[in-house]
């Protein structure tokens, strides 16, 4: 990452939201994200429909992966590299992978788009654009190739992370669904494209769960995708719910960094040096002060009580380099994680105080 690479885009503390929302229909959830933030909406994700959660969205088009019977309470998602017709397969994904990497043109129509089955909220969004005159930039969301391979396991159990051909076939196919969403995004849009990285099952790195799993293995896995979003024209993001190791990503290709800083902010001051580092090279820091996790802290908490919290926490990364007026031009103001989790109800005054917030936190600062 370069401050060329951000230079066309000042975050400006406008207001973003993570994608998943609590509904049954994408054109309202639509109009809901349209509302939140019209200079920078995103498209929506439902997950209570079986193909919108994390793992199926984006799988389609990796023959690693086999899906069996999605819709219903039992079924699930695995790897299987023994069933009949998987090396034809594998090969012809490879073909496909070199042709796309040496024509990027050819994404448009390849095996790495996503289906409208799959996303419906990405297609409604696309047709939408067209019709605002106040976009500032959009953004899209993939699930990350780390959450995908230590979700997806084999009929053992065993984790496709720990399965050589499983793990490059996902972080390639995942790659190349990032940044076919990202031209998408941009050519009708015209605007640039934030496209972000969800890796919830980062929260795990160095924990037991994932004994034998190095920060610099992460560090290349994301590295991939953000070269494949920035070759697409589009600035990398990757989200985080709760903690991780987050020296790791700071210290990648990524743009922008996500994180819970209701719950968490602490483990990020404690990293001033690398944050600073981070923010020097043009940087920005997605702050998700606005609770989504616990219900009374999502009803107590008001635009003044959160905006308080904001000038608090980003006081700790102001220095004689850097004033709160350019740290709040290097931040955008987020939940803390998705809404999809939440009633309606919850969710929506999750989206009103992330915009009030940061018009608050504009209108004082900037």
């Amino acid at each position: 990452m370069t401050t060329e690479t951000t230079g066309r885009f000042s975050a400006d503390g406008m207001p973003v939201l993570i994608g998943s929302v609590p509904l049954t229909e994408h054109d309202k959830a639509l109009q809901w994200i349209f509302n939140a933030t019209p200079e920078i909406p995103l498209w929506p994700q439902l997950p209570h429909n079986p193909y919108e959660q994390m793992m199926p969205q984006f799988a389609e088009g990796l023959p690693c992966i086999t899906e069996e019977n999605l819709a219903d309470p039992e079924g699930r998602i695995i790897f299987d590299i023994n069933r009949p017709g998987f090396e034809e397969e594998m090969l012809a994904f490879y073909e496909e992978y070199l042709a796309v990497v040496e024509d990027p043109a050819t994404l448009t129509n390849s095996r790495f788009k996503v289906s409208r089955e799959r996303a419906a909220g990405l297609y409604l969004f696309a047709d939408a654009l067209s019709k605002r005159n106040n976009l500032v930039a959009v953004k899209g969301q993939v699930t990350g190739p780390f959450t995908m391979l230590t979700g997806i396991k084999d009929r053992q159990g065993k984790a496709g992370y720990f399965d050589d051909t499983i793990r490059d076939m996902v972080i390639k196919g995942i790659s190349l669904k990032a940044a076919w969403q990202t031209r998408l995004l941009a050519e009708i849009s015209g605007k640039p494209v934030l496209q972000f990285i969800d890796e919830p099952a980062l929260v795990g790195l160095g924990s037991s769960a994932f004994i034998g799993v190095t920060a610099e293995e992460v560090k290349e896995i994301i590295n991939e995708v953000a070269e494949a979003i920035h070759q697409a024209g589009g600035l990398a993001g990757i989200h985080v719910c709760a903690n991780t190791d987050w020296s790791t990503l700071l210290g990648s290709a990524i743009d922008i960094l996500s994180f819970d800083a209701h719950g968490f902010f602490d483990k990020m001051a404690a990293l001033n040096n690398e944050v600073s580092t981070f923010l020097d090279r043009g940087g920005i820091i997605a702050w998700g002060g606005i609770p989504t996790s616990r219900e009374e802290e999502i009803t107590t908490e008001t635009t003044e009580s959160l905006s308080t919290l904001y000038r608090t926490q980003m006081q700790a990364f102001v220095n004689d380099k850097r004033d709160m007026a350019a740290l709040l031009r290097q931040s955008l103001i987020t939940p803390s994680c998705g809404t999809g989790s939440l009633s309606p109800e919850l969710a929506q005054r999750v989206l009103s105080l992330t915009r009030s917030t940061s018009e608050k936190l504009r209108a004082d600062i900037l």
